[in-house]
């Protein structure tokens, strides 16, 4: 996968649209516009604040279904998604909670998203979900199906799950989500939402990549800061951002453009321009 291409810079800073609950979901207010409203100041406050891309998620729709969510899903994420698409001139990503992949294809085909997130893309984990499996084969063909030029983003060791393994994190199985999965890029996360990556685990994974030879791009997922963007983009290829750009403490908080341009600027120390 090229960066560059795709987003403009050899290291993007990915900005994350968290939607409030959307209609169905426990938590959802009743007012639908609202989502919109929120999600389309979102994206103006990443912009403003100088990311490369942006990506729309159902952040609020907790409890999440494990890998098919009903159509009433795929519907609002896709008006979401295409009110952020019309907002901003950015790349534009797609991340259907939990794990639905072909939802992530289909409503990044239907609003011309230029990339997607899976966070199981192959083998299996156990979630809060149950047991998820990746289903690589079916996302990959569906894909070439459907003539999709959407890049798959694919997690390794995924956040807020475990492997079924006991030992999953290997050259094998990181190689495996590339080799196997055909993902365009790998994404290293902490623990959960918010919590940082571990470092050893970073420098393992950007190991395997080269003792596989594998021209896949590194991205790190969750708890980048202003304080630690430099420092994980002298080893990954890019970040995920959400919580650190918050107006609060909490991920379904408001974006600071304010926050946004400081972490941005923390990234543009150490990465070429």
């Amino acid at each position: 996968m090229d960066l560059e291409a795709t987003f403009g810079h050899s290291q993007p800073v990915i900005g994350m649209v968290h939607l409030d609950p959307l209609p169905g979901a426990p938590k959802f207010d009743g007012d639908r516009d609202a989502v919109i409203d929120r999600a389309r100041a979102d994206a103006r406050a990443l912009d403003a604040g100088g990311v490369d891309a942006v990506m729309v998620e159902n952040f609020g729709d907790a409890p999440f279904y494990p890998d098919d969510v009903p159509k009433h899903v795929v519907a609002s994420m896709t008006r979401a998604a295409g009110a952020v698409a019309d907002e901003v001139d950015l790349p534009v990503g797609v991340n259907v909670l939990r794990n639905d992949a072909a939802a992530d294809l289909a409503v990044a085909q239907a609003v011309g998203a230029d990339f997607m997130r899976v966070n199981i893309h192959t083998g299996a984990r156990v979630a809060d979900q149950g047991i998820i499996e990746g289903k690589a084969y079916e996302t990959m063909r569906e894909r070439d199906r459907l003539g999709a030029d959407v890049a798959v983003l694919a997690d390794h060791d995924v956040k807020h799950s475990a492997p079924i393994a006991a030992e999953d994190f290997t050259a094998e199985s990181f190689a495996d989500n590339v080799e196997r999965g055909l993902a365009d890029a790998t994404v290293v996360s902490g623990m959960g939402t918010g919590h940082a990556v571990d470092r050893e685990e970073l420098r393992a994974a950007a190991d395997r990549r080269e003792e596989f030879g594998l021209d896949v791009p590194l991205l790190v997922g969750s708890g980048v800061t202003a304080d630690t963007v430099g420092e994980i983009l002298s080893v990954a290829d890019g970040v995920v951002v959400g919580t650190a750009l918050k107006a609060g403490d909490a991920s379904g908080d408001p974006v600071s453009e304010e926050r946004t341009r400081e972490l941005v600027a923390a990234a543009d120390e150490v990465r070429e321009p």
